[in-house]
């Protein structure tokens, strides 16, 4: 951690903000879930799967389905690419980490979940899928981040509430949180993200080796 001369913006270390986003955001959707409000919109579609089919974790769907997005902009890209697989290992820590705290954990504040994703798309370094699909296709077909994010954890709620309803016979996991957060946190992710632009940056250690 260290003062950047030329701008006055506090250098940091983009591994630690890699782990501490990684921390925020699972705690995030444990809190959500489990404070009555509904579940995030991007752990939405795993949420379905593990009401449905219960004797996996709602840890483990999440990693099923971040491969499959993974595959998606593998496809979209026509090429492999590296640091995708290793947002693959990201997203199986984030996983775990939901495991972890879904066992003891009861509310949520909507703020940590924003600050965590600006933090992950800023830290230099591979994130978790459901946090990188967004801002790669945001990059991919040039449209606004905030409109990308906006509009596929739209998308996710609009097919856990199909999942759910065939599967389980009602909706389930969606409540006027899931909602709002769904329509505001592209705008809160942009909102945060331009604090840390104007005040760090960060610089992963593994890049200067």
């Amino acid at each position: 951690m260290l003062l950047n001369e030329k701008n006055s913006r506090l250098t940091l270390c983009g591994e630690l903000a890699l782990l501490v986003a990684v921390i925020i955001n699972s705690f995030s959707v444990v809190l959500m879930l489990y404070s009555g409000s509904g579940i995030s919109a991007i752990s939405s579609v795993p949420f379905a799967f593990s009401e449905a089919f219960p004797k996996l974790t709602l840890g483990t769907w999440t990693y099923i389905f971040q491969g499959l997005l993974i595959a998606s902009l593998m496809y979209l890209r026509k090429k492999f690419i590296a640091s995708y697989m290793f947002s693959f290992v990201v997203g199986f820590i984030f996983s775990q980490f939901l495991d972890l705290f879904e066992l003891y954990i009861n509310m949520l504040p909507q703020a940590f979940s924003c600050i965590g994703i600006a933090l992950s798309n800023r830290c230099g370094l591979p994130i978790i899928p459901t946090d990188l699909f967004p801002r790669e296709l945001s990059a991919i077909i040039k449209i606004e981040y905030a409109k990308i994010k906006i509009t596929f954890d739209v998308t996710c709620l609009a097919i856990t509430a199909l999942l759910t309803l065939f599967l389980l016979g009602h909706i389930d996991g969606l409540g006027i949180g899931t909602i709002l957060a769904a329509f505001t946190m592209g705008k809160g992710v942009a909102y945060a993200g331009q604090y840390l632009d104007k005040n760090f940056q960060f610089m992963p250690y593994l890049q200067k080796n």
